[in-house]
């Protein structure tokens, strides 16, 4: 297959347009009306706040509570924890092991919407809870995630968009996720050097596969300055761009900050064999196996999974 986004073949990064639409769908395609779509094709993010209610909150909150409990001592890949702690960072995989989070990686809430950006329907290429305890939980450097899905897993095209379940409030000062509007326009391509079983480390802190400080100022000042920052109420929903350069601060204050993630990708855009020599990711990190498309369905969370 032909490689449009070359990445990680070059000591020397540089930046490239991206060769892809943003949006694949049109405003008869789903809920999202024109004022969303303009917004998300220039800065190539939605934020929705409150798109569950409090009451579905305290379900989410559970729910993502027992999963932690029950991964406590679990010593398996798919649960990454924090360097030089034993701290949960991350559990991948959550749809595919846990009934609640099956559920609701498919209501129609958040498909709806990736299904209209994408323009087809869509599958579960990962998922995660994603846990910033207070005081104490780690930053995640900027990157574009297709750079990575696109270099380590084989996604071919940026036909994807990540949906960001937020299960407390998002402070300014908590380590909100952070994003360069208007980045998901220009394709970095990083250095190479990337070791094989690169994930066992870049899960923890990534190094290789991140944007060098010319190209990232670079974004920035073609956004005018901007760093925007995904704050808002529990239960506020983020879709974003699978090229949009992001990252979070470390988490200094006594507010943790936690999240469901899934990467919703085109049924039309599944993975291939990794665009570079390495080996693929393992499942866990890059669905392949038993991939059918998600059928939306509708619940209150607050009523139905009680």
């Amino acid at each position: 297959m032909v490689d449009f986004y070359p990445s990680r073949i070059s000591a020397t990064p540089s930046m490239m347009e991206r060769k892809d639409p943003v949006i694949y769908g049109s405003q008869q395609d789903g809920p999202l009306n024109s004022q969303d779509l303009n917004f998300y094709e220039k800065n190539g993010y939605l934020m929705f706040p409150k798109l569950f209610s409090d009451e579905e909150v305290d379900v989410l909150r559970k729910e993502l509570n027992g999963t932690m409990d029950d991964h406590k001592s679990v010593n398996q890949p798919h649960v990454v924890r924090e360097q030089g702690s034993d701290e949960i960072r991350s559990i991948f995989d959550v749809h595919r092991n846990t009934d609640f989070f099956q559920k609701l990686s498919a209501h129609e809430r958040i498909v709806n919407v990736a299904q209209q950006l994408l323009g087809s329907q869509v599958y579960i290429n990962q998922s995660r809870i994603n846990f910033k305890p207070g005081f104490k939980g780690k930053e995640f450097y900027w990157h574009s995630d297709f750079e990575t899905w696109h270099v380590e897993d084989g996604m071919p095209r940026m036909r994807a968009v990540s949906c960001s379940i937020i299960l407390t409030d998002n402070y300014e000062y908590n380590g909100p996720l952070m994003l360069i509007p208007g980045s998901h326009k220009h394709y970095i391509q990083c250095a190479a050097g990337t070791p094989d079983a690169h994930f066992e480390q870049s899960l923890k802190k990534q190094e290789f596969g991140t944007p060098d400080n010319d190209s990232l100022k670079g974004l920035v000042d073609q956004s005018g300055g901007r760093i925007d920052r995904a704050t808002g109420p529990a239960g506020s929903v983020l879709f974003f761009e699978s090229n949009i350069m992001h990252g979070s601060a470390g988490n200094i204050s006594p507010f943790p900050r936690s999240n469901v993630f899934f990467v919703f990708n085109s049924v039309e855009n599944k993975l291939q064999q990794p665009f570079s020599e390495l080996s693929p990711r393992p499942e866990f990190l890059a669905n392949r196996k038993d991939i059918k498309p998600i059928e939306p369905i509708a619940f209150d969370l607050a009523k139905t999974l009680v």
